[in-house]
């Protein structure tokens, strides 16, 4: 061998993040003038320096190189005894390669971070917090976790409680935090806590958290149901209040009708009401044609000015009756000649579709009842109704509150009949007799069939009105035609 090498020491320690320097010495033992390349090799290769890294000596010639060990302050740094060499290749002889082994002791040191996932837990009974526990250093911890809070507020379930952690690798701690104390009625409160890591030596490290406790009812929810008891109280004793008047005042009817119909001891046959003398005063409630008139005191001189031959004054025209209120009626459709109807024969679903189809007077599910919610209500003051199934009793509704676009589809739902929904409509009379229903709440749009003159089945919704669309329909009572 051409080479001569001495490590000065051989042994060495340092501390993670700190550094620390060995001197390596090399003769040439040969002949003739050679150069070396210096590697340093092995587990702690990536934290050392060789200086020069290269070294040309004449033989019999002696140069020294300096190796520096800088170890990380991190769990890559393996706490304990770390060998090390250095690879030495001459130039003129590269096979002949001299590697010198000395060794070099890290020494250990400890570093735990904690962190809570989430900080923030929420819950009415308990909270389920998970604690990550990190082994930040180069040797293995042992650590036991434990919980508390100012106030002694919460309970701690901790699993597991003690672990162990290799370097470099984390451990998870599951925790369940429970209330003492329940909150019934109220707002939620903040019940701050802290978990703590021990380990034996050193002071513990703390990690904060916030468990938000809420309340098993909320605060309105329990104004309300005072209200209602306090309200329900009220009802109950104004019932008991007014109910004996209403007995009382039904008796004496009762006791009335009963002194009307049989006759007293003292009463004489000739001082009892007779039925002929009791049907005139029926008359004027329903008049018969051809019948004279009158009592006698003005009834004989209108009709002589009326023509005549004692014939009695005729009425006037009864007024056209309204075309809403009315129950058990169909909505024809004038374009197509269907009706509204629910799918199948039973009775409708909430939110199920209201569609046309072949009418079937004899019965089905297409009878409408148009129940009158605000008399004087809508524009001009028509009445506002509300369309109601008479088999399911379900209402035409749009969805959701208020007004809805153009294209909306008319489904049942359970009747609201106020003006916070838009189940309100109302009829404008067109001139050929038929009439536009149009929704309150959707800017007056009118009740349409899907698409232009769709056949059975097709669905109904709402659109801008037109006469030219299928927009107008027939109020149709069954028997009437």
């Amino acid at each position: 061998m051409s080479l001569w090498t001495s490590l000065e020491p051989a042994s060495a320690t340092v501390d993670p993040g700190s550094s620390t320097h060995v001197r390596l010495r090399v003769r040439n033992t040969g002949d003739v003038v050679d150069e070396y390349r210096f590697e340093p090799v092995g587990d702690v290769a990536p934290w050392t320096t060789v200086e020069p890294q290269t070294l040309r000596l004449y033989p019999g010639t002696t140069g020294t190189v300096e190796l520096t060990f800088a170890p990380p302050r991190t769990p890559d740094a393996t706490a304990g005894p770390n060998p090390y060499a250095v690879r030495i290749t001459p130039t003129e002889h590269p096979d002949a390669v001299t590697v010198p082994e000395g060794n070099l002791t890290i020494t250990s040191f400890t570093e735990v971070r904690a962190e809570l996932v989430p900080p923030t837990v929420k819950g009415r009974f308990r909270g389920r917090p998970r604690l990550a526990v990190d082994n930040l250093g180069n040797t293995k911890v042992t650590a036991s976790v434990a919980g508390s809070d100012t106030g002694d507020h919460l309970s701690y379930e901790v699993r597991p409680g003690n672990v162990q952690i290799e370097p470099g690798r984390a451990a998870f701690v599951e925790t369940t935090l429970k209330p003492k104390q329940i909150i019934w009625f109220g707002s939620k409160e903040e019940r701050p806590y802290t978990l703590a890591v021990r380990r034996s030596g050193v002071d513990p490290t703390e990690v904060e958290g916030t468990y938000v406790q809420r309340g098993f009812l909320p605060r309105w929810l329990a104004t309300f149901f005072g209200i209602f008891v306090a309200l329900a109280i009220a009802f109950v004793m104004i019932w008991i209040a007014y109910k004996p008047q209403v007995r009382s005042s039904a008796t004496e009817q009762t006791q009335q009708a009963g002194a009307a119909l049989a006759p007293s001891p003292s009463a004489t046959p000739e001082t009892l009401p007779s039925t002929a003398e009791s049907a005139p005063e029926a008359e004027p409630e329903q008049p018969a044609a051809g019948k004279t008139g009158g009592d006698g005191d003005g009834g004989g001189g209108d009709g002589d000015k009326g023509g005549g031959g004692g014939e009695p004054k005729k009425p006037d025209k009864p007024a056209v009756k309204p075309v809403v209120p009315a129950r058990n009626v169909m909505l024809r459709n004038a374009t197509t000649h269907m009706c509204a109807d629910i799918p199948g024969r039973e009775k409708g679903k909430i939110n199920g579709v209201v569609q046309q189809a072949n009418c079937h007077e004899e019965g089905d599910n297409e009878y409408w009842h148009l129940e009158v919610k605000y008399p004087k209500g809508g524009p001009g003051g028509v009445p506002l109704f509300q369309i109601r199934n008479a088999t399911d009793q379900f209402c035409m509704d749009l969805g959701e509150y208020g007004a809805r676009p153009v294209g909306t589809g008319i489904a049942e739902f359970h009747c609201d009949g106020t003006t916070a929904d838009n189940q309100l409509w109302w009829v404008d009379k067109q001139e050929s007799g038929d009439y536009w229903i149009r929704n309150f709440a959707s800017n007056n749009k009118c009740l349409n069939v899907k698409g232009q003159n769709g056949g059975t089945e097709t669905p109904l919704n709402i659109a801008d009105c037109s006469n030219v669309d299928d927009m107008e329909w027939k109020i149709i009572h069954p028997n009437k035609g």
